[in-house]
């Protein structure tokens, strides 16, 4: 064990409750309580409390009378640095603070936690905590948790790392539930010192652990997490739950700024580490569980094979897993005839294959579909009628080397559970509903695809030559200027300092022309009248330059019309959290909402940025939607990662947008460029 491992905390010799009490309704009587059955399996369980004479009197004498490798402290805040400073002297080497009144009270309560922290950094024992429930270890007997019913969370091979306490005991309950068990159970509470980072990589080494939960609620090093995800994901599966959807917080001045929402950049980066990623926590528990019985080979486009015997819940799973962008791919011809012959002739055998009732052919008919050469992963649903097919062995016949299998067994009782148990200690994955399926299903592919995607470096380096000197304020003209030398094509144009430029250089380009404000500082001048379109004549000239010189301007932008077309928006940004981030998704003045965008972290290759509008809810328009312009992916790639790089090679560039850039029959055109920089000395290098 290294000197800042978790194992002394997760895995402890011997436990000690310092603030124990006979007081029932005591936190210190009801972590004792949660702690006996680790004395009763032999650990040593030292209670600590110098006012009652049959406790130990100090956190030293406990440690003198059994090894003692984790501190529960259970008394007030201002106490806890002085407890947790004697564990450290004592040689107690990891702790968990489980009381509140710390940094998330405010007042006093910020100082103690400050504290804490200083313990932790002059000692190096690691704290859980403060705020937090707890944690469970089922396997190694340890319940280090206030909450009723902890002792009943039965142990398994799935990890939860939650950043709150409830949902840590939510997902446990719901997994025990389920019938897959806990291995390790931890909220995280205030993460003075222990924060999900931490807890991943322990868990990378922990052989006991099949897949892992991940909640998440805030992100302070962005970066370390991302990583602790990527490495944990080459080994094992990570489900992650990110909450937040609907906080927008504080956001840059850009629509890149505003779309790149902490909910959406977490995600995005917890995906690129390797994450599947869920909606809900009944998702997490069905994937986690999932994955952590079975796991389909690295591809890049599996396929679902349906199978069911009640054609209602099979259409409500094919609904879902379409839904979820599941491929579920026509069954070959040399498939069909072998169902030919095990089904009657009215039922429907095309994929889906619905068997009318589950009977006696029901293995044979799994083992058929698990066959066909376009069938990566089969998804199951049948009622539970014992007297019809013994659902448990039917599906070990059907088992097909290679191509898991999610089964959804609906029905009640003792037997049932029975039945969901034998599945899923056959390798098979087990749903109650048909939701559950699609939802395990999807988690399936979600990690094949990630897992069957190109290897890249996690830091890939930045091209030779991407400029490095974007300073100082930039308006429109000088944006664009910058975007030539990435190699963006941008439309005829002229700055005009006063209103006979502004005339020549409609003579010049030739009409229709957009006449804008030019101004560094302006950022959306379509909300200031600051645009006005399709202007030809002279005199339609002078009255754009009025309407212009009343919204403040002092300059002009003359620029011919772009044809018509589809309307994207690309960016970059500097996340305060993650560090660069791209974005693309459909733009124009509506992009903020219709918010359908999608990002990845900077920078990256121009493959991952191709790939990123096939996520776009309006992904259609982009393919010659009712005879429209079609997208060069490879050339939007280019331009996303050229964002990125720009962003990656320049610490006082702080975003680059363009939006709209126009999707036309010739290409890509960009219409209008944002870039926001910042001062030296605000510059920050690791992001």
């Amino acid at each position: 064990m290294t000197a800042r491992s978790l194992t002394p905390m997760f895995e402890p010799r011997g436990v000690a409750v310092v603030g124990a009490s006979r007081d029932p309704a005591k936190l210190g009587a009801v972590m004792a309580r949660s702690l006996s059955a680790f004395a009763e399996a032999g650990g040593h369980l030292a209670l600590v409390n110098a006012r009652d004479d049959t406790m130990h009197p100090s956190i030293r004498a406990a440690a003198q009378a059994g090894p003692v490798d984790l501190a529960v402290i259970c008394v007030p805040a201002a106490a806890c640095p002085g407890v947790l400073a004697e564990s450290a002297a004592a040689g107690v080497r990891a702790a968990v603070v489980c009381g509140g009144g710390f940094a998330e009270a405010g007042g006093p309560g910020v100082a103690y936690q400050r504290a804490l922290r200083e313990v932790v950094r002059d000692t190096g024992i690691r704290l859980l905590g403060p705020n937090t429930s707890g944690f469970l270890a089922p396997a190694a007997g340890v319940t280090a948790s206030f909450v009723p019913g902890v002792a009943r969370v039965r142990p398994g091979s799935v990890a939860v790392v939650a950043a709150s306490g409830g949902v840590n005991h939510a997902l446990a309950f719901a997994l025990t539930e389920a019938g897959y068990g806990v291995r390790l159970a931890v909220g995280l509470g205030n993460g003075a010192d222990v924060t999900a980072p931490d807890v991943l990589d322990h868990l990378a080494e922990d052989p006991g652990t099949a897949a892992v939960a991940l909640h998440v609620e805030s992100v302070t090093d962005g970066p370390r997490l991302v990583e602790s995800v990527r490495r944990l994901a080459a080994r094992r599966p990570v489900v992650a739950l990110v909450v937040g959807r609907h906080d927008v917080g504080a956001f840059a001045a850009s629509h890149t700024g505003a779309l790149a929402t902490s909910w959406r950049t977490t995600r995005a980066a917890l995906a690129q580490a390797g994450a599947v990623l869920v909606g809900d926590e009944r998702e997490l528990v069905d994937a986690v569980g999932a994955l952590s019985v079975t796991r389909m080979p690295p591809c890049a486009g599996p396929g679902v094979g349906l199978v069911t015997a009640q054609a209602g819940p099979g259409l409500l799973l094919l609904d879902d897993l379409r839904g979820r962008g599941a491929r579920v791919p026509e069954l070959t011809p040399g498939t069909r005839r072998t169902l030919s012959g095990l089904l009657p002739p009215l039922t429907y055998q095309l994929n889906p294959v619905d068997t009318g009732r589950p009977g006696p052919e029901l293995g044979a008919v799994l083992a058929a579909v698990g066959a066909d050469p376009g069938v990566s992963v089969i998804a199951g649903y049948v009622l539970h009628e014992p007297d019809a097919v013994d659902v448990v062995a039917a599906a070990r016949q059907g088992r097909t080397a290679g191509v898991p299998m999610v089964l959804g067994l609906g029905g009640t009782g003792e037997e049932v559970a029975r039945d969901r148990a034998a599945l899923r200690d056959a390798g098979i994955a087990v749903a109650a509903d048909p939701r559950g399926v699609a939802a395990a299903t999807a988690a399936l592919l979600a990690d094949a695809r990630a897992r069957g995607a190109a290897h890249v470096p996690s830091v890939p380096a930045v091209p030779v030559g991407v400029p490095g000197d974007v300073t100082g304020a930039y308006d429109e003209h000088e944006a664009k200027n910058l975007l030539g030398r990435l190699g963006v094509t941008t439309m005829p144009r002229r700055a005009c300092a006063d209103r006979a430029t502004a005339h020549a250089a409609l003579a010049e380009l030739g009409g229709p022309v957009a006449v804008k404000l030019l101004d560094a500082t302006v950022l959306h001048k379509t909300e200031i009248g600051g645009v006005h379109l399709g202007v030809v004549t002279g005199d339609d000239l002078d009255a754009a330059l009025d309407r212009l010189d009343a919204a403040g301007a002092r300059r002009y932008l003359v620029e011919s019309m772009a044809p018509a077309g589809v309307d994207l928006v690309v960016g970059a940004r500097r996340d305060p959290v993650f560090g660069p981030v791209v974005l693309a998704g459909l733009g124009g003045t509506v992009a903020e909402a219709l918010a359908d965008v999608t990002v990845r972290l900077a920078p990256l290759t121009r493959e991952e940025a191709a790939a990123m509008p096939a996520e776009l809810a309006g992904h259609a328009l982009l393919t010659g939607w009712r005879g429209g312009p079609v997208l060069d992916f490879a050339e939007l790639g280019r331009i996303v990662a050229a964002l990125g790089d720009l962003l990656a090679a320049d610490p006082l560039l702080d975003e680059i947008e363009i939006n709209p850039l126009r999707l036309g029959r010739d290409g890509l055109v960009a219409l209008d460029a944002v870039i926001l920089t910042r001062k030296a000395d605000d510059a920050h290098p690791d992001q």
